[in-house]
């Protein structure tokens, strides 16, 4: 991020970790004052961690990404190339990346199935043309950012869905674009209790949505501002 010689921030959740996570970034951000530590005494799952981060964030440019570095950095080009052009958010897909040549998506073999499975009853029941809900690499606009993390409700896993979902609803325009992508050990994903939980939460997401909650007074046309790189 410095070789680019843009301003930036990296903010990293602590969502109520018990290695020593806390302490590592504490010592990177005594020399780098860009880096900033949010630590909750609980753990309250993925969807909260990636709330607060965002939340926080002052960036023109707001991209969450997952800690392992599954999607290289690197990746965040194509990323902001798609918002240049006009959307309002980019999100990274392994689905997409895994159909071309020049993409290396690296997995194990039973999670793609599981994604695959998992993503087609998305597409089916609440999702238009989203062939990857889930990869941790998503970067928005930070008027879009502010309006739809203000609405999420979702703590856990499926706040992906939750969140593509209420943009879908409110009208912003979404570009999905192929990303590099290597699973890493360490996962604390079960994709059975884990899997059963997204589809339970995904009744919810549909019944917020039929009552009218994530209802939008505000176009995506109101976002324009297509030179803005700064993350």
């Amino acid at each position: 991020m410095r070789d680019r010689g843009q301003p930036y921030e990296v903010i990293v959740v602590d969502d109520g970790s018990t290695d020593a996570t806390a302490s590592v970034v504490e010592t990177a951000a005594s020399s780098a004052p860009e880096i900033q530590l949010l630590r909750t005494p609980l753990r309250r799952g993925k969807g909260a961690a990636v709330r607060r981060g965002m939340q926080a964030a002052v960036g023109r440019l707001q991209l969450f990404a997952d800690a392992d570095g599954a999607t290289p950095i690197q990746e965040l080009a194509r990323l902001e190339q798609a918002v240049a052009s006009g959307a309002d958010l980019a999100i990274g897909s392994r689905a997409l990346a895994s159909r071309l040549p020049d993409y290396a998506v690296r997995t194990r073999f039973y999670r793609t199935i599981m994604s695959d499975l998992f993503n087609s009853i998305v597409r089916q029941s609440s999702l238009r043309g989203i062939t990857d809900t889930q990869c941790g690499f998503k970067l928005f606009r930070q008027a879009a950012a502010a309006d739809l993390f203000r609405v999420t409700v979702i703590d856990g896993y499926s706040f992906d869905l939750e969140l593509l979902y209420v943009a879908q609803q409110r009208g912003y325009r979404i570009a999905e674009i192929p990303v590099n992508w290597s699973h890493q050990p360490g996962s604390k994903f079960r994709i059975l209790r884990d899997g059963l939980a997204m589809l339970c939460e995904l009744t919810v997401i549909r019944r917020n949505g039929a009552k009218g909650y994530y209802a939008s007074p505000s176009p995506a046309s109101n976002f324009h501002p297509a030179t803005d790189r700064s993350v």
